[in-house]
């Protein structure tokens, strides 16, 4: 598991370099946000599915509700800007690490599921924090989606706060 979080957040937190400095370009930045968001709204309808403890239905309909209300911000920005989002080599990383997260969401047990599954979210948000603020406000360079980048923050960190609250009750 921590293996798996490991390359997680390295691949949030690095972009490859071919002999000289890559860059992300608006665009790629924008697919990254519409990812990631998109990522954990995936992991929380497994929970949904899954789980029957009040505490992570309530945190999973929240993930989906609050990151849904966030890929519609990111959507309406990159339609006012009149481009598309980008897919690049950190989007397409994302994804992959996603779908191997998501089929071992989906292989655990009903009787491990919670505590996989808030363990996860607290590992994905302290990633994706990281990588808004250590790449993804940096590298943008469009005033406007810098600004939404920086106002998602700190919801992300409240997440992050629920999260480490559950996980703290259901270890208890």
């Amino acid at each position: 598991m921590k293996r798996i979080f490991s390359l997680m957040i390295v691949a949030l937190i690095s972009v490859p370099s071919f002999g000289q400095e890559t860059r992300l370009l608006d665009t790629e930045v924008a697919s990254v946000a519409v990812v990631a968001n998109q990522i954990d709204i995936d992991y929380a309808q497994i929970a949904l599915e899954k789980s029957e403890n009040k505490e992570i239905l309530d945190f999973a309909n929240m993930m989906v509700k609050d990151h849904n209300a966030v890929i519609a911000q990111a959507v309406a920005l990159v339609k006012k800007l009149d481009v598309d989002p980008k897919d690049n080599v950190v989007s397409q990383s994302l994804l992959e690490d996603a779908e191997k997260t998501k089929r071992k969401l989906k292989r655990t047990s009903k009787k491990k599921f919670d505590a996989v599954y808030i363990d996860n979210e607290v590992a994905y948000h302290k990633a994706v924090i990281g990588a808004v603020k250590n790449l993804l406000i940096p590298e943008t360079e469009n005033g406007e989606l810098k600004e939404l980048l920086s106002a998602v923050v700190p919801a992300l960190e409240a997440h992050l706060g629920h999260a480490e609250m559950v996980q703290k009750n259901i270890k208890g």
